[in-house]
This record gives C-alpha cells, sequence and structure tokens, in this order.
C-alpha cells in the first residue's frame, strides 16, 4: 500500500480543508456582530468574559489560518483548546449523543482534528511547508 503513503499530503490537506471551513462557520458570526455576546455567553459559563473574544478569533481566524496552511500547530493548538473548553463547559453535561439535543461528539471530532495537525503539521501543501516552518511528512524507510 505504498501508493497511500504518497497520499498523505492530500490527506492533511483535505483534513485542514474541513476543520477551517467549519472553525470559519462557527467563528463568523461571532466576530462579525456577535462578539459582544459571545463575551457575555463566555463570562456566563463562569470563565473571564475576554476569554470569549480569544475564543471567537480562535475560530475564526485560526480557521483561516488552518485552511492556508500558515501558522498551523499554533492555529491548531488554540483550535484544540477553545473546543475542550466548549466541551468542558457547554456540552459535557449532554453527554456524548444525547437524545434531542445536541451532544459533545462534534466538536470532539474536530478537536481530535486539530490534534492530529498540532503532531502532524500542515504537509507539504501549505505556507508553512514554503516558509520553511512545516515539517515535510518523511518517506518510510525501505
Amino acid at each position: 500500500m505504498r501508493f497511500l503513503d504518497r497520499l498523505q499530503p492530500l490527506a492533511l490537506l483535505i483534513l485542514r480543508l474541513v476543520l477551517g471551513v467549519v472553525m470559519i462557520a462557527h467563528g463568523y458570526s461571532k466576530v462579525f456582530g456577535g462578539l459582544q455576546q459571545h463575551a457575555h455567553f463566555v463570562a456566563s459559563l463562569g470563565l473571564p468574559g475576554w476569554l470569549g473574544y480569544l475564543s471567537a478569533i480562535a475560530e475564526f481566524f485560526g480557521g483561516i489560518f488552518v485552511i492556508a496552511g500558515f501558522l498551523t500547530r499554533l492555529s491548531a493548538l488554540a483550535i484544540c483548546i477553545d473546543l475542550s473548553v466548549a466541551i468542558w463547559k457547554v456540552d459535557w453535561k449532554s453527554g456524548l449523543r444525547a437524545q434531542g439535543h445536541v451532544g459533545y461528539e462534534f466538536p470532539l471530532a474536530l478537536a481530535a482534528m486539530a490534534f492530529a495537525l498540532i503532531f502532524f503539521g500542515a504537509g507539504p501543501i501549505a505556507i508553512d511547508a514554503v516558509r520553511g516552518g512545516g515539517r515535510a511528512l518523511k518517506k518510510p524507510a525501505n
């Protein structure tokens, strides 16, 4: 299955595109029109309100950066932290798949995608690779 090894850069690109699009969609309404409300919501969870601003920035701009493959590991870390806090403070009590209510399965899947990008990096089809900040996938020995 060596041909699959050659598709790893494409797999990382697809992973980045999917995660980035979803995060941009989640952050867009917060950044453009709902920033104050989001900060108040975050404060209502018992967290400092200013973390709401960081959360919105992590979602929207982190999503853009992940798609572009720019500062991918840092952006993925911010997204992973954002989603982990969302699971902990909002979704955990509903369970993994709650009846009639959204559970934490979707944010957990997104957090796992971000977690993978922290360790694998953006791959060779990314701005990080062009600027030397990303680690190209190494070919297996054999």
